[in-house]
This record gives C-alpha cells, structure tokens and sequence, in this order.
C-alpha cells in the first residue's frame, strides 16, 4: 500500500532539503515539492506548480493543501527549482501522468511546450484543469483558476502614474517573455501606461526570468542608462526583489526611485513598510490553490467547472498593508 505524505515547505532550508533529497533519489528535473502518491483506494489530483523558489508558490500549495483536506482527496504538488526550468517542469508532468491520477493541475511555464503531454493525459483519459497559466496552444483543460493579470498590470501602472505625478521615465523588469504571466502584467501596465498617461514614457523593458540576482543586476544597468529614471516595476516577487536590491546597493530611497512590485513575501513586505517600495499588486496565492483543487474535484464528480476563475489583484502599501483584507491575501 502506497503512503501519502504531506510536509511543509514555507523556509528555504526545507525547500532546499526538497532540492537535494530530489537530487539523490533521480527526482525528474530536480523539483521540489510532495511527490508521494496516495493509497491506491484514495481520489488523487496531482499538481505540478511552476516553480517554488518564491513564496507565492508555498501559498498555493498551502491552499490547494487545506481544501483537498476539506474534500476529503489527497494530492502531490511539486514543480521545478526555477521557473525558466521548462524541461524539468514537463518532465515532472509526464511523470504525474504516468501515476494515473484522477485528476492532474498544471501551471504552464510554456504555453505551447506543454501540448504534447496535454494529449497524452487526454488519450489516458485523465482529465485536467489549470492555475495561473495554461496551456494557451491546447484546449484540453477543463478550467483556469489565476489572476487578471492584464487587469493586475493597469493596476499598477494607476499607481505607478499617480505617484510619480503622471509624468517622467519609468521601467519594467518582468519575469518572463514567454510565460503568460509575464507577458499579460507587462502588457496590461503598458496599454494602460499608453491608453492614460501620455506624458509618461517607459524607457526599457529587460526580463530577469524572475531571479533576483539577475533582475538586480538589470535594474543597476536601467539605473545607470537612464539617470531620470522616475520608476521602475517588477512583474513578480523575484523581479521585484532583484530591484529593491539594487536600489538598496545604490544608496537610493524611495523618494529617489518609485518601485512597485508584485505579489509580496517577507522581503516585499519589509521593503513598503521601511519605504524602498511604494507598494505592490498582490493575488490572492491561497485561493488560486484552494479553487485549482475544488475544479479538479467538481471535473472528476462530473460537474462542470467554470471556464476562467479570476482570482482577484489587489493593491497594498505602507497605509493599507496591515487591513484584513490585505492581510489575508499577501504571505510571509
């Protein structure tokens, strides 16, 4: 009989022990995450994330965690070290097809790499739903559970306008040109940067593949090319932190260079409430995992999920970050 087990992997010394027992074992593509199948006799979905550097991805995980108890399923979750690391990401979903869940969700790194194996659990007759990100060259899945991030994107850009006084250079470090995240909170701040603030101008646009390390180094380079620079924005919590880094090495203050984030974390929160950042868009990580699990559950009872589940954004800063509403969205 086939033991299920569940652990936590909030701290980064248990993600890196995840990394390393992964290593020696020949965990495909070196992940981390719970990857111990169920008794045979138990309703299993199994979710391969992103990734799970960021603490985003522990929150879905908790989430996703807490409802499966609610219902009375078991589930894995896993997903790869980093979340420019595709092959290991696909890797890890074949592997998940291979176990014959009941029920798989994935969150596509790759929009389009992912539709050889999207056919593979169809022909399994495994059915699918999706968070975050889809398989955007598939139509398989039965359900999305993620963020508006076109919408998420405006919203930052409204800050972003009204605290630079809508007007002067800024820029953008995202995550990723390929993955829809990425390119959906891009676009949603340039269209809206475009649409309403003519006298705002974004100089650069650079991607740090969501390392904080690189996006840093970006965000000196952009510092150092465009000196006017009035504000920069950060797709997600490895972007944002990669520029309040390099703000911090600089010697800048908040009152030098606007910088507004995404999703939060400890090193987020604690950049807004000392001033290095303005605020941030975060979303709603536990949601995302409690709602991905609930559709994959009603698609495995024969109900019929729906299509798009928005997951809502929502704005915080040094004056709101401390409300119940906010409190229960943003993680540390």
């Amino acid at each position: 009989m086939r033991k299920f087990m569940k652990r936590s992997a909030g701290i980064a010394v248990a993600a890196a022990a995840a990394l390393a027992l992964a290593a020696c074992s020949g965990d495909a593509g070196g992940g981390q995450g719970d990857s111990e199948v169920p008794d045979d006799d138990a309703t299993y979905i199994a979710m391969v994330s992103k990734g799970f550097q960021h603490q985003f991805w522990q929150a879905v995980q908790k989430g996703a965690e807490e409802k499966a108890e609610e219902l009375g399923v078991e589930i894995t979750y896993e997903g790869p070290a980093a979340e420019t690391q595709i092959d290991d990401q696909l890797n890890m979903l074949r592997t998940a097809i291979d176990r014959k869940p009941d029920a798989l969700a994935f969150a596509a790194l790759d929009p389009e790499a992912c539709v050889p194996l999207y056919e593979e659990a169809e022909s399994a007759g495994i059915p699918l739903v999706e968070f975050d990100a889809g398989c955007t060259a598939s139509d398989y899945s039965s359900s999305l559970a993620a963020t508006d991030n076109n919408a998420a994107g405006a919203l930052a850009a409204d800050h972003m306008a009204e605290l630079i006084g809508e007007e002067g250079e800024v820029g953008i470090i995202s995550h990723s040109q390929i993955n829809s995240t990425g390119v959906d909170r891009r676009d949603g701040f340039v269209d809206q940067i475009e649409a309403e603030y003519p006298d705002i101008e974004i100089v650069d646009i650079q991607y740090g593949d969501g390392d904080h390390l690189k996006s840093a180094d970006i965000a000196k380079a952009m510092l150092s090319a465009h000196p006017d620079l009035k504000g920069l924005y950060g797709t997600n919590e490895g972007s944002a932190i990669g520029i309040v880094n390099a703000a911090t090495e600089l010697g800048l203050t908040g009152d030098d260079v606007t910088i507004i984030g995404f999703d939060s974390g400890s090193a987020q929160i604690e950049a807004i409430k000392n001033g290095t950042m303005a605020g941030a868009v975060t979303q709603d990580p536990m949601a995302i995992g409690a709602l991905t699990v609930q559709s994959a559950f009603d698609v495995i009872n024969g109900d019929t999920p729906e299509e798009f589940i928005d997951t809502g954004s929502y704005w915080f800063d040094a004056d709101n970050i401390d409300s119940e509403e906010i409190q229960e969205k943003i993680y540390e």
